[in-house]
């Protein structure tokens, strides 16, 4: 009987230890001891903790990282990033795709992945949050979310205010260098001879131009790319038709062997563009202006504006 009321006694205490956590999980937003907390994803309801201590993603490094968060773990393709090298060189590699084995020896507390091909495998490791490419919008509401997840809210609301900041300086040094007029383009040569024109949320530098510097484009980008949120691939021909005043584009030559670019640049159709004639294209290095996370924005304004500045100057405009 001694033993019985023992037995009891234990499973008692084991369901009150369940519904107390529960209970923190349930009111995490009104009590900061709280355990773990609801976050809503496209796999369901998931608990994560209330503020993550290791972190495992596979290409949101820089978005956490934005808002202080520790990342131990990140995919391969993240570490190509210039701008994050610094801040990734005690992050371990976890591969691309994700090795699960790389991810468990890590023991993270939170994983958040774009894909959810390993995500059974991953679940079984820690709380996984699938966010799929485009959930946000702009870097607001991306730090945001961030900020959210990793238990950050208050380094989150801090980059913002400081990205805010920045932005609103930049396009004060840059109003009396680019008429109120003038359109930008974002655009991407490849390595196998293909151009695209890119949208104001798809890297390359757009959330940087479009929304941070709140520079105009052309109207036919407007429309049908911006606007529909997806790429274009353009042949030359037609490249007249998407062209801006001011043409931004990522030379995308990972082997350093592709004379696409050169191709493209001595053709008779790109050496009559406005934005060719004025002296107001420019290259720039996909490694450096195909993130798009906040901390990678962040840096491009700056080098828009550095960029925009010396093409006047050397212009003598």
């Amino acid at each position: 009987m001694h033993k019985q009321l023992s037995l009891l006694g234990i499973t008692l205490a084991a369901l009150l230890f369940v519904s107390a956590c529960n209970s923190n999980s349930e009111n995490t937003q009104g009590d900061e001891q709280a355990e773990t907390k609801t976050f809503q994803s496209v796999s369901g309801d998931v608990e994560i903790p209330a503020k993550s201590e290791r972190i495992v993603t596979d290409i949101y490094a820089g978005e956490f990282l934005s808002v202080g968060a520790n990342v131990v773990g990140a995919g391969s393709w993240i570490f190509g990033n210039p701008t994050l090298k610094e801040q990734l060189s005690e992050v371990t590699d976890i591969g691309d795709p994700v090795n699960v084995e790389s991810v468990l020896e890590l023991d993270p507390d939170l994983i958040v992945v774009m894909s959810d091909e390993h995500y059974e495998e991953l679940s079984q490791i820690a709380p996984t949050i699938v966010i799929p490419y485009n959930t946000t919008t702009n870097i607001q509401d991306t730090v945001e979310m961030f900020g959210e997840l990793a238990g950050a809210q208050e380094q989150a609301a801090n980059f913002i205010q400081d990205f805010e900041e920045k932005a609103a300086q930049a396009k004060e040094e840059i109003s009396g260098v680019i008429a109120k007029d003038a359109t930008v383009g974002i655009y991407e040569i490849t390595d196998t001879g293909s151009f695209w024109v890119f949208t104001d949320n798809g890297g390359r530098g757009g959330q940087a131009l479009y929304n941070a510097l709140d520079l105009d484009a052309p109207e036919i980008i407007q429309s049908e790319i911006i606007d529909t949120g997806e790429v274009k691939e353009l042949s030359l021909e037609v490249v007249p038709d998407f062209a801006a005043d001011y043409m931004f584009i990522t030379d995308y030559n990972p082997d350093g062997t592709s004379d696409s670019l050169d191709t493209m640049e001595s053709s008779a159709i790109w050496q009559d563009l406005d934005a060719v004639q004025n002296n107001r294209v420019f290259i720039n290095d996909f490694d450096t202006f195909y993130p798009y996370d906040p901390i990678s924005v962040s840096h491009q304004i700056d080098l828009f504006v550095k960029m925009i500045q010396e093409r006047s100057e050397e212009n003598g405009e």
